[in-house]
């Protein structure tokens, strides 16, 4: 593939023809929205942002060599169906622009809906600081969510994994929330793990797991590149949400919200085992494109 767009670019000079050659090789490659794609890898190579490739493309700017180097490189690599996100670095999340790579889970944009019901129970808590914990917090970006937007809060975020606990800690640290403690811990037993948080807690949020093991996923970007303790949740996919049902139980205080993330045929299932575990006024939300995508219960 590489000597195939190598010679693609083998005629481009300006950075117009450069995102019209890499749009068509993503295309080809079956790449969702190539054209999108082509401006942010260009923009990545170059150091700038979207809007500057877009007013150089228009200008007919010149690309430096160095840069055509680059792009080719990193149109191989989107063309192979790695994540856009892998390559650049970066993904971004509402307000924030967090590092993620191999090991850990990119954060989608259907993920900012769960965060804002998240927030909007956190900001409505009563207390001077509340306290909000994120089991599976992957990048930290629900976690880091929280701890921006509501800036009185408390944060605990809560990761099983060590690889992708280091991304955690590393957008912890980039986005300098002093808010936000990382617990190195899994979602079924994390509460043994902090009796002092019983009780106590305003808010739980989580994006489990939640696919069925037999469900794989149809996109290359998720099926090859996201880890398989991210994705799959069992048999039904609900692993995960009954052990995180349990755990939230012994965390938060009475009157405090859960809310979950979940796949779009998932909402009664985990509505009727909330309410079996007794939660109260269990509710599913749809996303922007009108999917069941997260359920909330109170203590």
């Amino acid at each position: 593939m590489s000597d195939d767009v190598e010679a693609a670019f083998s005629e481009v000079g300006t950075v117009d023809a450069a995102l019209r050659v890499a749009s068509a090789v993503l295309a080809s490659a079956g790449v969702p929205t190539p054209g999108v794609d082509a401006e942010l890898l260009l923009a990545h190579v170059t150091g700038t942002g979207r809007g500057v490739v877009r007013a150089r493309a228009v200008t007919g700017s010149a690309l430096l060599p160095g840069h055509k180097e680059a792009l080719v490189a990193s149109v191989v690599r989107r063309a192979s169906r790695e994540p856009l996100q892998h390559i650049t670095g970066t993904a971004g999340f509402r307000s924030l622009e967090l590092h993620v790579g191999p090991g850990v889970f990119v954060p989608r944009p259907e993920t900012e809906g769960v965060a804002q019901l998240a927030i909007d129970a956190l900001r409505a808590a009563p207390e001077a600081e509340p306290i909000a914990v994120d089991l599976g917090t992957g990048s930290g970006a629900l976690a880091l969510a929280l701890a921006t937007e509501v800036p009185r809060s408390r944060v605990v975020a809560v990761e099983v994994s060590p690889d992708a606990a280091a991304w955690t800690r590393r957008n912890i640290d980039a986005v300098a929330a002093t808010n936000v403690r990382l617990v190195q811990g899994d979602m079924a037993t994390v509460a043994e793990q902090l009796p002092e948080l019983a009780g106590v807690v305003a808010v739980v949020v989580s994006n489990p797991p939640y696919i069925p093991v037999g469900m794989v996923p149809r996109d290359p970007e998720v099926r090859l590149h996201d880890p398989a303790t991210a994705l799959y949740g069992g048999e039904d996919g609900l692993d995960l949400v009954r052990a995180l049902s349990l755990t939230a139980q012994a965390l938060l205080r009475p009157g405090g919200a859960l809310v979950i993330e979940h796949g779009e045929l998932q909402g009664a299932a985990i509505r009727d085992l909330l309410r079996a575990d007794g939660w109260r006024a269990p509710a599913t939300q749809a996303d922007l494109t009108g999917r069941d995508r997260s359920t909330t219960a109170v203590r």
